[in-house]
C-alpha cells in the first residue's frame, strides 16, 4: 500500500469535522426561538429551561447508549484527576453557556443575544486557543477573526438601545467565554490519543451541568406555574432531542477534527440562522445593523471554511 494511499483517510478528516460543524450551528439556531417560545407559553426560567434541557439531553443520550450495538471499547488511560477535572471543566462550561444564553435571550431577544454569544465567542476562543494550546491562527483564522469583530461591531452600534440592552450584552459575553471554554477543553481532549470520546463526553457533561442548575432552577420553579405547561415541556422536548442529544455530539466530534478558532468561528451559522427565525418567526424587529453583521459573520464562516478544507 502507497503512502499516499495510507494518507488518504487523514484527508477528508476536516471536511468532515466541518460537516458536522454545520449540522450542530443549524440545529442550535433554532434553541433561541425555542426559548422564546417557552418564555411565551408559561412563567419557565432560563435556569429551569438550561436545567431541563441538560437532564432531558441526558435521559436521551443513555437510552441511545443502552439500545445501541455494544462494540469493544478501549480501557481509558487518562489519569483520573485529569479526567476529572476535564469532564467537570466542561460540564461547569456548559451549565454557563447555555444558562446565560438563555437569560441573554429573554432580555435582549433571540436575534441580538444569539449574534453577540457567537459573535464574541471566536475572539474569546482564538485568545485562548493561543494562549492555552499553541495553536497558529493563519490568515484564515486571523481574517475570520477580524470578520466576527466587524460584525459585533456593526450590531453593537449599528442598533440602538431599543434593540440592545446592556444586561443582554453582558449575559451573551458571559455565555461567550462558557462556550470557549467548553470548545477549547473539546479540542484539547481530541488531540490527545488517550482523549475522551465525544459521545462520552456530552453524556458527562450534561449530567454534570443539570447537577450544577438543580439548585438555582428550584428556586427558580421547576415547572411553570402559569401558561400553558403542555406546549412549554413540548417545546423543551424539542431541545432536549434536536438541539442537544443530536446536536452535542456532532459538535464534539467535529470540534476534535478542526482547530479550535476554526470550530468556534463555524458556529457562526447558529446566530445567523437564529437571527433569520427571530425575524421571520417571532417577528422581531429586522435593522440594517443586523442583515450587516449577519452578512459579515456568514463571510467569515466561508472564508474560514474554505482555508481549513485545503489546510
Amino acid at each position: 500500500m502507497s503512502t499516499s494511499t495510507l494518507a488518504r483517510p487523514a484527508v477528508p478528516a476536516a471536511r468532515r469535522g466541518l460537516g458536522y460543524l454545520t449540522v450542530t450551528g443549524l440545529a442550535w439556531g433554532t434553541t433561541g426561538a425555542a426559548a422564546e417560545l417557552v418564555y411565551r407559553a408559561g412563567d419557565l426560567g432560563p435556569a429551569a429551561v438550561s436545567f431541563w434541557r441538560h437532564l432531558g439531553g441526558l435521559v436521551l443520550l443513555l437510552a441511545f447508549t443502552a439500545l445501541r450495538p455494544k462494540r469493544t471499547r478501549t480501557a481509558s488511560t487518562t489519569p483520573l484527576r485529569r479526567r476529572a477535572l476535564l469532564l467537570a471543566g466542561v460540564g461547569t462550561g456548559m451549565a454557563v453557556f447555555q444558562t446565560a444564553y438563555f437569560a441573554a435571550v429573554e432580555a435582549t431577544g433571540v436575534a441580538a443575544a444569539t449574534l453577540l454569544t457567537l459573535g464574541s465567542g471566536p475572539v474569546l476562543t482564538a485568545v485562548g486557543s493561543r494562549i492555552l494550546l499553541g495553536e497558529h491562527l493563519g490568515r484564515g483564522g486571523a481574517l475570520a477573526v477580524a470578520g466576527a469583530v466587524s460584525g459585533l461591531g456593526v450590531l453593537v452600534l449599528g442598533n440602538g438601545s431599543g434593540v440592545i440592552d446592556l444586561a443582554g450584552v453582558a449575559l451573551s459575553l458571559l455565555s461567550a467565554a462558557g462556550y470557549a471554554a467548553v470548545t477549547l477543553l473539546g479540542r484539547a481532549t481530541g488531540r490527545r490519543s488517550d482523549g475522551e470520546n465525544p459521545f462520552t463526553l456530552t453524556m458527562w457533561s450534561f449530567g454534570i451541568g443539570a447537577a450544577l442548575l438543580f439548585a438555582p432552577a428550584w428556586f427558580e420553579g421547576l415547572a411553570p406555574s402559569t401558561g400553558d405547561p403542555v406546549r412549554t415541556f413540548a417545546v423543551i422536548g424539542y431541545l432536549a432531542l434536536f438541539t442537544t442529544a443530536l446536536a452535542y455530539p456532532l459538535y464534539f466530534a467535529g470540534a476534535a477534527r478542526v482547530r479550535a478558532t476554526t470550530a468556534s468561528v463555524m458556529m457562526l451559522i447558529e446566530p445567523v440562522t437564529a437571527a433569520f427565525l427571530a425575524v421571520a418567526v417571532l417577528e422581531e424587529p429586522l435593522t440594517v445593523a443586523t442583515v450587516a453583521g449577519a452578512v459579515v459573520l456568514l463571510g467569515s464562516i466561508t472564508a474560514l471554511a474554505l482555508a481549513e478544507s485545503r489546510r
